[in-house]
């Protein structure tokens, strides 16, 4: 008899932790949390893939150049006008000497986004 009751109480405890893990499965861990997620790590890419652009305009032409001048020589067509995932690109470039790629947040509504941003180090740094 209590091999019987221990055995119910282990399929009890069982199908209670089976309900709750079913639950948690359903819901995610934070709905918002891991598109977001994603979306910066996109925002990164999109950061480095431009930032190598530059340098590539540099080799070709002498001087950084502004986002119109990379869409214009063909070096960067994949990215949307003005950004994507939320952010918009923009990219201020001194002739030869520097260039400075800012991804900032569109929706102005989320104050936990971050700007980023990237120069000729190639070093990204949020704030």
């Amino acid at each position: 008899m209590r091999a019987t009751f221990g055995f119910v109480g282990i399929l009890m405890a069982l199908g209670i932790g089976y309900l709750i893990y079913s639950a948690q499965i359903r819901s995610g861990p934070d709905d918002g949390l891991l598109p977001q997620q994603a979306n910066l790590v996109a925002v990164k890419r999109d950061l480095l893939s431009l930032a190598q652009a530059e340098r590539l305009y540099l080799a070709a032409n002498g001087s950084y150049a502004t986002m119109e001048e990379l869409r214009d020589s063909g070096v960067v067509s994949a990215l949307p006008d003005g950004g994507g995932w939320g952010y918009e690109y923009s990219i201020e470039a001194d002739g030869a000497r520097h260039f400075l790629i800012t991804a900032s947040p569109t929706d102005l509504s989320m104050p936990d986004l971050q700007t980023f941003s990237v120069d000729e180090t190639m070093q990204i740094s949020s704030y």
